[in-house]
């Protein structure tokens, strides 16, 4: 692929250009959960400037071509390696991100609240998106996964059928979570610290914006390779 158009889905764009989902979240434009839609929708509904940003998004991806990048072919990963992969990577991650972070952010909602009212919702949201987030791994490691790593050896309409129906709400909460991701964002003003913030909250602030990101390119494995291979 040498130039990105409105006919592209930032979801197939990401998997060529992974560096693409920065500039998809200035845009606020998803690419993972409604990643499947042609550019030139996105462009439409959210009345943005297709020329201005297919002209940063191709001019990043010409120079980005020019550096040493090993790109890997997640389309050519068979299910089972793909897994493991979300498993060790994201989950991991997230195992030991979300608990550590939680004490941040109740942290400078405790110290910092009374001047900065918006810090009681981060808090709520952090705490839902935290359980949601542990709930579904769970589901995906103790039901999804191994279903599908069964079918990968033993393929079987039946079976088929029964991730499917699985699948079916990992999306719904693929998208409930990144619908949390995109407020906490949204109140947070792009996780941008206030002038007067300490460094706790600095360092919150930072470690959302890096938990959003790992978040957004775990789904995007998930809805836009694994899900589709089945």
């Amino acid at each position: 692929m040498s130039q990105f158009t409105t006919e592209h889905t930032p979801a197939e764009i990401v998997k060529v250009f992974p560096k693409a989902s920065d500039l998809f979240k200035e845009r606020r434009i998803d690419f993972c959960c409604g990643g499947d839609r042609p550019l030139g929708d996105v462009f439409k509904e959210g009345k943005i400037d297709e020329t201005v940003v297919l002209g940063e998004l191709n001019s990043a991806f010409d120079s980005w071509k020019q550096e040493d990048h090993e790109i890997v072919d997640w389309d050519a990963i068979p299910p089972t390696e793909l897994i493991d992969h979300v498993v060790r990577t994201h989950h991991a991650y997230l195992n030991e991100e979300l608990p550590a972070l939680g004490q941040f952010v109740t942290k400078i909602f405790r110290v910092h609240g009374a001047n900065h009212p918006h810090l009681k919702e981060l808090h709520r949201l952090y705490n839902d998106f935290k359980v949601d987030m542990e709930e579904h791994m769970i589901k995906e490691e103790g039901e999804v996964f191994p279903l599908i790593k069964e079918y990968e050896k033993n393929p079987s309409e039946k079976l088929l059928d029964h991730i499917h129906e699985a699948n079916g709400g990992l999306e719904d909460e693929h998208e409930a979570s990144g619908n949390i991701l995109k407020r906490m964002r949204e109140i947070t003003k792009g996780f941008e610290p206030p002038a007067d913030a300490c460094s706790s909250y600095r360092i919150t602030y930072a470690r959302l914006a890096e938990m959003e990101a790992d978040t957004f390119q775990h789904v995007h494995l998930e809805n836009n390779i694994l899900f589709k291979k089945l």
